[in-house]
């Protein structure tokens, strides 16, 4: 009993500390943020192409046309109402139908109709008019992050994963939001860049279950499910900063899967694509290279805190559902297949998505990290060569 009694002490205070960050959080004076989010915002995000300013149209036009209807034919009902009142002594007139009346509420009605199925049509099938595109980027959802892969146009081959920056959510996971920035939770550490000016298809697709790219300021918002591609497409107006989010509930981590658009003169972009193949090559691994420890130490703890400490927390301990990889017996075990198993196929029962996008030395640093790391002094080496092994079966 005084077991129990000390636990529901610890969760009251607890639950103290957490009304006290959301109090601090919620006194914290919020920026709009060009290109994402406006304080008191009740329109819709301003456009930043043309199809979005078409889109701003069409709710404009069809709110007017429904708010007009809604009007006369309330103000003809509420009028009736109170003109032929009984108290009034009106009596009810005696006809048995009007020629004229049957016809006015059939062709008024379809006109309506007519006038807003046309414009509407007209930017359904320009929203869906991938063809010509100047740069097509695959956009892959993963939980919790976005994989972007330049498939044509200039920048073809470049890749990456775009993730929440770590700071933000350290901030969210401490409470304290006091200090937030105009940008929190929509800050990343590799924004997704294109030129402006052009035509930008977007493919789509998802790793594990279905997300949803949106950019409001762009006026897309495409699905993305496993084993299909959806494509949708824009072509930005003005160079800046655009923000959105995956707007499909994707899972636990669901609020901190931010999209970043970065749009840039012809000129930057061309520089941007020069100095990330720059950054690529230099990326590109031998497999067959032998490494230390300390080196695979050294760069396992990046891509542990880039990509795994979300879940598993940055001391191994996991949270929840979520395993904890301290003490794990995979981890600990010497048969090296079965980690990497388990990272290049991911658990799908328990939430674990995939990461074969991960580069073969990546994977040796990571596993090496968590097999000597926290409590688990294993002494053990992962090289890339193991990985290498271990795809595709």
């Amino acid at each position: 009993m005084e077991h129990s009694n000390k636990s529901i002490s610890n969760r009251l205070a607890h639950l103290a500390l957490a009304a006290a960050a959301w109090t601090a959080g919620a006194a914290h004076a919020v920026q709009s943020l060009p290109g994402g989010p406006a304080v008191r915002q009740l329109n819709l995000t301003s456009p930043a192409t043309k199809i979005a300013e078409e889109q701003h149209f069409l709710h404009w036009m069809m709110l007017i046309i429904c708010a007009v209807i809604f009007i006369g034919v309330f103000s003809v009902m509420f009028y009736s109402i109170w003109k032929h009142r009984k108290s009034r002594g009106a009596q009810p007139a005696s006809f048995h139908e009007s020629v004229a009346v049957e016809v006015a509420w059939t062709v008024v009605p379809f006109i309506i109709v007519i006038l807003i199925a046309l414009p509407a049509t007209k930017v359904i099938v320009a929203q869906k008019d991938t063809t010509n595109a100047d740069l097509t980027v695959k956009v892959t959802g993963y939980q919790w992050k976005w994989g972007y892969d330049y498939l044509n146009g200039e920048g073809e081959g470049l890749s990456f994963i775009s993730t929440l920056d770590s700071s933000q959510r350290a901030m969210s996971d401490s409470g304290d939001v006091s200090q937030a920035p105009a940008d929190y939770l929509l800050r990343v550490d590799n924004p997704l860049v294109v030129p402006v000016g052009k035509k930008v298809r977007i493919i789509t697709t998802a790793n594990d279950v279905i997300h949803s790219f949106a950019v409001p300021a762009f006026g897309i918002k495409q699905d993305a499910i496993p084993g299909f591609v959806r494509d949708t497409w824009f072509r930005a107006e003005t160079v800046g900063d655009y923000y959105g989010q995956c707007s499909e509930l994707c899972g636990k981590e669901h609020a901190y899967m931010p999209i970043h658009v970065k749009v840039v003169s012809a000129q930057d972009y061309t520089n941007w694509v020069g100095e990330q193949k720059k950054i690529a090559a230099a990326k590109l691994d031998d497999p067959s290279k032998v490494w230390t420890l300390a080196e695979l130490m050294a760069r396992g703890e990046k891509v542990y805190a880039a990509n795994c400490a979300a879940c598993h927390q940055a001391n191994g301990k996991g949270a929840g559902p979520i395993k904890p990889l301290d003490g794990s017996a995979i981890v600990l075990d010497e048969d090296h297949a079965k980690q990497i198993q388990v990272v290049l196929h991911g658990r799908q029962a328990l939430g674990m998505p995939s990461w074969s996008q991960l580069s073969d030395t990546d994977i040796a640093a990571v596993v090496t990290y968590t097999k000597n790391n926290w409590s688990n002094k294993t002494g053990q080496l992962v090289q890339p060569a193991e990985v290498v092994a271990q795809r595709g079966k």
